[in-house]
């Protein structure tokens, strides 16, 4: 029985890895410009909450990492995977901490997710170009990581709130 749940589990996440990839080359799709190199809407951070939510951190960020690897490979580059593990791993870690503090819906975990993503890549940046001058960048980067972040979270929630007890029959 329990070799079933973990094909069942693999097979999941396989699923939401593609709706990922899917999701992240769409967003290559959409120009956003609002001055500032790489704001986009995050719609591939939906599928990370929803694994967060529904099969626990360990195989959510396993899977934002795959999706990281496997969009800077297929339509990014080195930098653009470092920039993007850096600011997934500081937003994983908040909104992992968030949700298991049970003080915050998913909105406002996705929300200090967006921020914290933007913040992760900044203090990457700084470290690649080795200037701070990329803080001045910040308040731009809040704004759009706080309203991504909002939107994703309302996204996520309706996704997950809709297909969760079809999820949780899925994986036991």
């Amino acid at each position: 029985m329990k070799k079933n749940t973990s094909v069942k589990r693999i097979t999941f996440l396989g699923l939401l890895l593609a709706a990922g990839l899917a999701l992240a080359w769409m967003e290559t799709l959409i120009p956003i410009s609002l001055g500032v190199p790489g704001v986009k809407l995050g719609l591939a951070n939906v599928v990370t909450l929803m694994a967060l939510y529904t099969l626990g951190a360990s195989q959510a960020f396993l899977l934002g990492v795959l999706r990281i690897l496997l969009t800077g490979f297929s339509f990014g580059g080195i930098f653009a995977m470092l920039y993007s593990f850096c600011g997934f791993s500081l937003s994983f870690a908040g909104m992992w901490a968030l949700k298991r503090s049970r003080r915050f819906g998913m909105m406002g975990v996705s929300g200090a997710g967006g921020i914290l993503h933007n913040m992760g890549q900044l203090i990457c940046a700084a470290l690649v170009l080795r200037s701070p001058y990329v803080f001045t960048l910040f308040p731009v980067l809040l704004l759009a990581g706080t309203l991504a972040g909002a939107v994703t979270g309302i996204l996520g929630g309706m996704v997950t709130k809709r297909l969760y007890r079809s999820i949780m029959e899925m994986i036991r």
